[in-house]
């Protein structure tokens, strides 16, 4: 199996030095129980079994995330999911006439991709006026997305509008950045936003997740990706003050009206054996030295070290100080590889898979204007989680530094 450095843990992999694994294999083992249970009797399943652990499932998370009450507290299949719902209350608003034409959204440029189209689908679609917050990358400092925040913020509000949403990450996808939540939340309060949805889909078992300091309206995360749930299964967090009766999910069913924790947690036949597996997975976590707070500790020391060790043999960067890192960290490469388009960083991530073994995202930086020559222009993200071996990030070092003895460049790839 190939050395995965990218922490998109989302894959089941029974290896335990694979680095794209999540979940332990009693966690599977219920899952598969449950999945058995629900085949053979679904009836019984859905009347006496579904909802009681859905809500033991949610009653676990509001005490990790620090909640206030259990009903705050949603499961959906993933944070697209929760982008949506928020997404689409936004909509309604313009719709209904509660919001002007032209009133503002921001959002990070480096939002992810998909909640990107979905700001597009929602908002744009429906007047809204969308400002995409600048940022700097590398980066050197949280001063640095502070300013550009504030900034977008005074662009959302001229002529008279008013901004109805930010959407925040709280760790962007890639290039990977942990986001100073609590103080852009508190930016948006001093600034009159209507309402703040953070985007952490990266967040739980990654950084710090609690409500009560970040303060947000509405905040997401999977736990597919560093809380070993196995794929698909997130949260979405709606504060209590926050007015939600237009909170919907989007696909409708038979309870539609009740509240949007009751909506999702039926909407339709499927299989919801993810959503029930948390307290498994909460045991298993709890094995480990310090539970999640230990694992999160341990992941971003390593990953730091792993980064460091990766950028001294091959003379770059890191993307961004230790401390804005979280279990990832964006390494420079070589800028001799010659990576010049986000084709290039493609063709590259295929190249270490098919060749070396090596499972790592490549992000192509475009040089700036008057940098000149031998710029780092490519950055690989790389994750530590506690199936991962020194082992792995030297395997990804020699690999890279072969292709370096090589005199390989990207222009030498095969044009797909």
């Amino acid at each position: 199996m190939a050395s995965s450095l990218h922490g998109n843990n989302t894959q089941i992999c029974p290896n335990p030095t694979a680095l794209n694994g999540g979940s332990a294999a009693d966690v599977l083992s219920a899952q598969n129980q449950l999945q058995l249970q629900w085949l053979r009797q679904p009836d019984n399943f859905y009347f006496n079994q579904l909802q009681p652990k859905i809500i033991q499932s949610r009653t676990i998370i509001k005490d990790i995330i620090n909640a206030d009450h259990v009903d705050e507290v949603s499961i959906v299949d993933n944070a697209t999911t929760a982008a949506a719902i928020v997404l689409q209350q936004i909509a309604w608003g313009f719709a209904e006439g509660k919001f002007c034409r032209g009133d503002a959204a921001v959002m990070l440029h480096y939002a992810y991709g998909a909640v990107k189209k979905s700001v597009e689908a929602y908002v744009t679609r429906a007047g809204g006026y969308v400002i995409e917050v600048p940022l700097p990358f590398p980066v050197s400092s949280v001063d640095e997305i502070v300013k550009e925040f504030r900034q977008a913020l005074r662009r959302g509000k001229q002529n008279g509008r008013k901004v109805r949403l930010a959407v925040i990450d709280h760790v962007t996808s890639m290039p990977t950045v942990v986001i100073p939540v609590k103080e852009l939340v508190t930016i948006c309060r001093e600034e009159g936003v209507d309402q703040v949805f953070v985007d952490a889909a990266h967040g739980i078992g990654c950084v710090d997740v609690d409500m009560k300091q970040i303060g947000a309206d509405f905040y997401t995360s999977n736990l597919h990706k560093w809380f070993f749930c196995p794929p698909s299964v997130a949260f979405l967090y709606c504060k209590k003050s926050t007015n939600n009766s237009d909170l919907h999910h989007p696909v409708v069913s038979h309870e539609y009206g009740n509240g949007l924790a009751i909506e999702s947690a039926w909407i339709g036949t499927r299989d919801y054996s993810s959503y029930l597996v948390v307290p498994k997975v909460l045991e298993f976590i709890n094995r480990f030295e310090g539970g999640i707070e230990g694992i999160k500790k341990r992941n971003h020391e390593y990953v730091v070290e792993m980064g460091q060790m990766l950028v001294k043999a091959w003379g770059t960067r890191l993307g961004c100080p230790p401390e804005m890192c979280s279990s990832m960290v964006m390494v420079g490469l070589p800028a001799c590889l010659g990576i010049s388009s986000d084709h290039d960083a493609l063709e590259l991530r295929t190249c270490l898979r098919g060749k070396f073994g090596v499972e790592v995202p490549i992000y192509y930086r475009p040089p700036k204007d008057g940098e000149e020559g031998g710029v780092v222009t490519g950055y690989a993200r790389i994750s530590y989680q506690v199936y991962n071996k020194v082992e792995d990030y030297y395997k990804f070092r020699d690999a890279i530094n072969q292709l370096v003895d090589n005199a390989f460049t990207c222009a030498s790839l095969p044009i797909s």
